[in-house]
């Protein structure tokens, strides 16, 4: 069951026995398992994706609490996905993650909607409150 709020789909409420995970989607395999390692390492579970479209097809959208994602990937950048989400009013709090931001880029994915916008090396402490105060968001 979704709720409809202002003609955006929210995820529905979390109940006991629901969990929401942390998707982390980035082209780098060693940045996936080590965000993921990271998550379930302070109890959040966690899903690692290597493509925009791979998160997109994996049916999780609606079990996601929180979105980590690159922006530059080959395929669909994150600021396509995020578009995309936007676009079917599919609102994920998003971390973008990137060692190639601007603040033009920097500035499209905050007015995107975006929850943070990260340079890569990023401070673990960081990213975690960011990830926690999306997760209870």
């Amino acid at each position: 069951m979704t709720m409809a709020i202002q003609g955006e789909v929210t995820p529905p409420p979390v109940r006991d026995g629901d969990t929401r995970i942390v998707a982390i989607v980035d082209d780098d395999e060693s940045v996936r398992r080590a965000l993921k390692g990271m998550m379930k390492s302070v109890g959040l579970p966690a899903e690692a994706f290597s493509s925009a479209e791979d998160f997109l097809d994996s049916g999780l959208l609606h079990q996601t609490g929180c979105l980590i994602a690159d922006i530059r990937m080959p395929g669909m950048s994150g600021l396509d996905m995020q578009a995309k989400l936007n676009a079917e009013h599919c609102r994920i709090p998003t971390i973008f993650i990137t060692a190639h931001g601007d603040a033009k880029m920097r500035l499209q994915a905050l007015r995107g909607g975006a929850v943070e916008f990260l340079a890569k090396p990023f401070d673990d402490e960081v990213l975690l409150e960011n990830v926690r105060a999306a997760l209870e968001s």
